[in-house]
């Protein structure tokens, strides 16, 4: 941490995993996990504002889908994604699933997530809770340590059962480590698991969005996913033009 950022320390917790830290600096709240590994970024006036260049490739993958009425998010964060999600799409359910308890409470406390009636949190294991979870349109998967991804980014049967825990034209969005050849983490996988039929979306912050559709005949409508970034430009209060003509095929 550089002596330029006055943060204050606004809460520390410890818990089987480790620690968890929230941070003020300026008009910012940081949460982190162990020695200063950020997590997640909030601007303080607009919890539903995303900072960081792959919480709006995330939302991208959530456009891809016309018109969404659930979604499940494996690890919560902050929850500014979810936030996005819940204020600029038409959700009427949505699921998530956070493996340390502290996080959702210090994200309502000190992070801005509404206790929104749609939103339902389970505290456990992602892949164990899953099979329990209700199908979704949208399914995310963000499941980051101060490690770095946890072991579900490189499972082949919960990647698969995430694929299968879609409705129909449904779709799946991963934030995935990507290799010094900016490649996504386990892109062999990948390939053989979802048959090379997804999408890709590199993003500066090193990490690759996945966008992976329900089943092999649906296909990414980059026309209407073009359409929907630009109407919703406005209220977002930036463009996701730049992300999108970044997205390419499975490599």
């Amino acid at each position: 941490m550089t002596a330029e950022r006055q943060e204050r320390l606004l809460a520390r917790v410890e818990d089987a995993f480790g620690v968890i830290s929230v941070y003020e600096v300026d008009d910012y709240r940081f949460l982190e996990f162990g020695d200063a590994i950020e997590q997640s970024c909030v601007f303080t006036a607009d919890p539903s504002w995303l900072e960081y260049d792959y919480t709006r490739a995330m939302l991208v993958g959530a456009l891809c889908h016309e018109s969404p009425e659930s979604a499940l998010f494996l690890g919560l964060g902050a929850g500014t994604l979810t936030q996005a999600c819940m204020k600029f799409l038409p959700l009427e359910d949505i699921e998530a699933i956070e493996l340390r308890p502290d996080v959702p409470r210090l994200a309502m406390d000190y992070l801005g997530l509404d206790d929104d009636p749609r939103l339902y949190v389970r505290i456990g294991d992602a892949l164990e809770l899953l099979p329990t979870a209700e199908k979704a349109d949208l399914l995310f998967v963000d499941l980051y340590t101060d490690h770095g991804p946890g072991v579900g980014h490189l499972a082949w049967n919960f990647l698969e059962n995430c694929q299968q825990h879609l409705n129909p034209g449904g779709w799946l969005v991963i934030n995935q480590w990507a290799t010094d050849d900016g490649r996504p983490l386990g892109a062999a996988l990948l390939r053989g698991l979802y048959h090379r039929h997804y999408w890709e979306l590199p993003v500066k912050e090193g990490n690759v969005i996945l966008l992976v559709p329900a089943d092999l005949e649906q296909s990414l409508d980059l026309d209407g996913l073009r359409a929907r970034a630009e109407a919703l430009a406005p209220r977002l209060g930036y463009s996701l033009d730049g992300l999108i003509r970044e997205i390419r095929p499975a490599t």
